[in-house]
């Protein structure tokens, strides 16, 4: 994307073409007008559209530039948060919202990509939230009881079953979760715009917002060659915003993430390697994740950039990370390289803003973006049609702030990240 194969790597090589766009030019009239062409835009457009509403969507770069269209392609549901903390976090009403719009997120997206026909290499058969040593499973110990106590369909596998599942004995067990599952991260949200451009919705691409300005009771979003008149905005840019919302982008920390994509494995290592194809990733601080794409390419991923000395560094570590997760899968090919920016919050929940009347938005998924953008783009939708009042949203009304020493501990993540993977082999 943009001439960078190291932006959306397999993802950009497999996925379908997005709809055919243009940038904005002139000025035009709308209901709403959203800022960001990612999952929670594209899903508060296409809902709102469906509803009758009139909707222009401004994407400063491409459909699917930013998260949306980098990230490891795992349909989470929840938080980081464990589900017990989050009313203490939160509130007692907050969080226990949250818990169950997030907990059901998965299913909307699955329901969305079923109901439009969106081709994104689907699977449904779970993720794997794998234990290393005792800590690690202790942790997932916590995690199974407390979403069980909530009724959710996820149990846990001992050593035995996670190594029969996932084909190595790595692991002292795991967390399965059956409400979750994978896809092609980038051709969901191109198929999300397509389903949008057929409800009505007329996205414009290459169309940066320069600034808006309330006139009477509507507000006028300006771009270089256009202007879009809409009675709300939408804020959707999330972790890659910049220009008037650049206050979303610097409440959150960069913490950055790599994959590597394997060329296609033969027909013996898939039946022995994710056999069931369910993403995984790990309990370390410095975490890792894998899965499996429709063509047998498997995907590994970690903390990191891959720039600089950080190339060279994280990819000689991923060769040997997966050698000693996998042995029979022998000295490692890679195929694509890619990277992007997890945007995390300080207590690594999202947030809601009010930024002046009618425009708001969500932002900061803490590397959960798929589901939990798709739900609260629909969350987005609702309120504006009236049919979700402010104060039944999922989270409160904050305002936007910057945490402390964002800047050192960006540099601090990066950093870091390489020391740990050039002294650390292992997994």
């Amino acid at each position: 994307m943009l001439n960078d194969p190291r932006s959306h790597g397999l993802w950009e090589k497999t996925a379908a073409e997005p709809p055919v766009t243009s940038s904005l030019k002139g000025a035009v009239s709308a209901d709403v007008v959203i800022v960001g062409g990612g999952y929670t835009g594209l899903s508060s457009a296409l809902h709102l559209a469906e509803a009758g509403s009139k909707v222009v969507l401004l994407e400063a770069r491409e459909i699917g530039f930013g998260g949306s269209g980098r990230n490891v392609g795992l349909i989470n549901a929840g938080m980081w948060v464990m589900p017990n903390d989050l009313p203490g976090v939160l509130g007692a009403v907050h969080g226990e919202r949250l818990l169950d719009l997030l907990g059901n997120a998965p299913k909307l997206v699955m329901e969305l990509i079923d109901r439009h026909g969106i081709a994104c290499e689907l699977e449904r058969n779970g993720t794997l939230h794998c234990a290393v040593g005792a800590d690690g499973l202790k942790e997932i110990e916590q995690r199974v009881a407390q979403w069980t106590a909530r009724g959710a369909p996820v149990r846990l596998l001992d050593a035995a079953e996670t190594a029969e599942r996932i084909g190595s004995d790595a692991y002292a067990g795991s967390l399965l979760d059956m409400r979750a599952g994978t896809l092609q991260p980038l051709a969901y949200v191109r198929g999300l715009a397509h389903a949008a451009v057929k409800a009505g919705v007329a996205i414009h691409t290459s169309s940066p917002v320069t600034g808006t300005e309330r006139k009477g009771s509507r507000w006028s979003v300006k771009t270089e060659s256009g202007e879009v008149g809409a009675d709300w905005i939408i804020v959707a840019t999330d972790a890659y915003s910049t220009g008037p919302f650049e206050q979303v982008r610097n409440e959150q920390i960069y913490l950055p993430y790599f994959n590597f994509a394997t060329v296609p494995l033969g027909p013996n290592l898939r039946q022995s390697i994710l056999p069931g194809r369910e993403g995984v990733w790990d309990t370390k601080d410095i975490l890792s994740s894998f899965r499996m794409d429709q063509a047998g390419r498997l995907v590994f991923g970690s903390v990191g950039a891959l720039r600089n000395t950080g190339l060279a560094v994280h990819k000689g570590w991923a060769a040997r990370a997966l050698k000693r997760l996998f042995p029979v899968i022998g000295d490692v090919e890679f195929e694509c390289e890619w990277y992007g920016q997890i945007g995390m919050t300080d207590n690594a929940l999202p947030r809601f803003h009010k930024f002046a009347p009618n425009v708001i938005g969500f932002s900061g998924y803490n590397g959960r973006g798929i589901a939990p953008g798709t739900v609260f783009g629909r969350t987005l939708a609702e309120h504006i049609l009236g049919r979700l009042a402010e104060a039944d949203l999922p989270l409160p009304l904050t305002a936007p702030t910057e945490p402390s020493f964002r800047a050192l501990k960006e540099i601090w993540y990066e950093a870091g990240a390489q020391v740990a993977h050039f002294a650390d082999a292992r997994f």
